[in-house]
């Protein structure tokens, strides 16, 4: 089984996952994370995972009194989030979620869009998340649902997985939609130490400009990336087209609706 690092967003993956993904996958998320923090008026706020700011931009217009810190453990995705125009309120940090440079108690709330499924120990980062909040915080994140309730994406995992029948890439399935139960994510939350756990799946659907953007953003702007180029190199082009094709042939020519589904979870420390 050949795979490199699921956590590793690199070289020109941040500014294609930027363009092509964040549109698409994230933003209708984003609105609906800081949505669920509008009654914060002041205080201080931690976002883990931060990736390109598609999260903090949107707390940054819906909480503006309130200071945000930004982390992430790839310094690609944090200067991409960098060179936001925020104004005043909003500091970067190169950060690690399982081992969190902050005292005990320093946060009023610990935001985190689609990143727990990334950090090889959840336990610790749920410690340290809880760790780091004030009493009465609360640790708002979300997950993927199953990729099969994420049709877009689960068809351009069969595809890219089909090209290496010997050894299919499985980052997909692995690791961005690899922690969907809900009664674990429970268990795992409570065992952290928090308090009250409520879970909701949302449903959101955006519009695919074209089969081709999507292709190039999950296969160019993700690890998808680095599994393809682990095989063969020579072999990214033709996992884009053969992607952009298997959307062709289910979607039809032109934009179509990508229906996702995911997990938000709210997490109270007291």
């Amino acid at each position: 089984m050949t795979h490199t690092n699921d956590a590793t967003f690199a070289g020109s993956v941040p500014a294609l996952y930027e363009r092509y993904l964040v549109p698409l996958l994230f933003e209708p998320y984003a609105a609906d994370l800081a949505s669920r923090l509008a009654g914060m008026e002041r205080g201080r706020l931690l976002e883990l995972a931060s990736g390109t700011g598609a999260v903090t931009s949107v707390l940054h217009q819906a909480l503006p009194e309130v200071t945000i810190v930004a982390t992430d453990l790839n310094e690609g995705m944090l200067a991409l989030n960098r060179s936001r125009a925020y104004g005043d309120g909003v500091s970067w940090q190169t950060a690690d979620a399982q081992r969190l440079p902050f005292e005990d108690a320093s946060f009023d709330a610990v935001v985190c869009q689609f990143g727990v499924m990334f950090f090889p120990d959840k336990a610790a980062s749920y410690r340290e998340a809880r760790r780091v909040l004030r009493d009465g915080g609360r640790y708002v994140f979300n997950v993927w649902n199953r990729v099969e309730d994420n049709e877009v994406t689960a068809i351009a995992s069969r595809t890219v997985a089909a090209l290496f029948p010997s050894d299919p890439p499985r980052f997909i399935e692995r690791t961005p939609f690899g922690y969907f139960d809900v009664p674990t994510i429970i268990a795992d939350v409570e065992g952290a130490g928090f308090v009250r756990v409520d879970v909701q799946t949302v449903e959101k659907v955006t519009i695919a400009d074209s089969a081709e953007s999507f292709a190039v953003g999950l296969c160019q702007g993700t690890p998808v990336r680095g599994e393809i180029e682990a095989r063969d190199p020579r072999r990214l082009d033709e996992a884009t087209r053969a992607v952009a094709a298997a959307l062709t042939a289910r979607f039809g020519n032109g934009p179509f609706d990508n229906r996702m589904s995911a997990h938000v979870v709210t997490a109270w420390r007291s």
